[in-house]
C-alpha cells in the first residue's frame, strides 16, 4: 500500500508497530528453513505465533482508532485507510497460512492463533508420536496431514490470487495516473505555445506602432519644412537662395505702364 496515506499520530504509531512485526515475521520464517532441529523449529514457531497474536491485536487497535476518527477525515482518506487495514489483514493471513504449513510439516498439534489462553506446543517429537500409533492410526494421521497440507495450499492460492488482484488494481490506478499526467503535459505544451505566439504578436504590433510613429514624425517634419519655406518666401520674396516651390505662384513683379510717349506715338 502507498505510504503517503494521511494518518493521525496515533494511527502512525500503531502502523509503525505493525510494520515492525511484519518485518520480524518475514525474517523469522526465513530462518525456519535454516533450522534443522525440530525442537528449535517448534520454539521458533511459538515465537512467530506470539508475534502474530500481537499483530492481530494491533490491527484491531488500528481499526478502533480508525472508526473513532472516521468523522474527522475525508471520505477519500477513510477509503485509503480502510484499504490499508484490509491489506494488513491479508498480509497477516498469509503468515498464518505459512505458519500452518510449517506446523503440519513438523507434526505438532494445531496452535490456536487468536485464543484467550496460553498456547502449548506438543512436547513429543514426530518419531515418538509415530512409535505409539498403530498402522491404521498412522494411515489416518498421514491422510489428515495431507488434507491439512492441501487446505494450506488452497489458502495459499487464495492469498496469491488476492495479492495478484491487488497488484492488478494498483497497476490500473498507476496507468490512469500516467494517462492523466500525459494529458496535463500536453495541455501545458499548448499553453506554452499560445503564450509564445501571443508574445510574438505583441512584438510585431510594437514594431508596427514604432514604424507608424516614425512615418508620422517624418511627415510632420516635411510639413514643417514646407510651411517654413512658404513663410520665408512670403516675408522675403527677393531672397534668391530659396527656390520657388512647385505649384506656388511667384510674387507679382512691379510692372511699369508704358506711356504713349514712350511708344513714340
Amino acid at each position: 500500500m502507498a505510504s503517503d496515506v494521511p494518518m493521525s499520530p496515533e494511527l502512525e504509531q500503531v502502523d509503525g508497530e505493525i510494520q515492525d512485526i511484519f518485518r520480524a515475521l518475514q525474517n523469522g520464517f526465513q530462518k525456519m528453513d535454516k533450522i534443522k532441529d525440530s525442537s528449535r523449529q517448534s520454539k521458533q514457531l511459538e515465537d512467530l505465533t506470539a508475534k502474530m497474536r500481537e499483530c492481530k491485536r494491533l490491527i484491531k487497535e488500528f481499526d478502533r482508532i480508525l472508526k473513532d476518527e472516521e468523522k474527522k477525515d475525508t471520505p477519500e482518506a477513510n477509503k485509503q485507510l480502510n484499504d490499508k487495514k484490509q491489506f494488513m489483514i491479508k498480509e497477516l493471513n498469509s503468515y498464518v497460512t505459512l505458519r500452518k504449513t510449517y506446523q503440519s510439516s513438523l507434526g505438532n498439534k494445531r496452535i490456536e492463533l487468536f485464543d484467550t489462553g496460553t498456547d502449548q506446543v506438543a512436547d513429543k517429537s514426530p518419531v515418538q508420536m509415530a512409535s505409539e500409533m498403530s498402522n491404521q492410526e498412522l494411515i489416518s494421521a498421514g491422510r489428515k496431514q495431507m488434507d491439512q497440507t492441501d487446505q494450506a495450499i488452497e489458502r495459499s492460492k487464495m492469498v496469491v490470487a488476492q495479492t495478484v488482484e491487488v497488484g492488478a488494481q494498483t497497476a490500473a490506478t498507476l496507468s490512469q495516473q500516467t494517462e492523466q499526467m500525459k494529458r496535463i503535459g500536453n495541455e501545458l505544451d499548448s499553453v506554452h505555445f499560445s503564450l509564445k505566439k501571443a508574445s510574438q504578436m505583441v512584438k510585431e504590433i510594437g514594431r508596427q506602432v514604432a514604424t507608424d510613429k516614425c512615418i508620422m514624425a517624418f511627415l510632420f517634419l516635411i510639413v514643417c519644412g514646407v510651411i517654413a519655406i512658404i513663410v520665408v518666401k512670403i516675408v522675403n520674396p527677393h531672397n534668391k537662395n530659396i527656390r520657388d516651390i512647385p505649384g506656388l505662384a511667384p510674387p507679382a513683379m512691379n510692372r511699369r505702364l508704358l506711356s504713349i510717349d514712350a511708344l513714340g506715338l
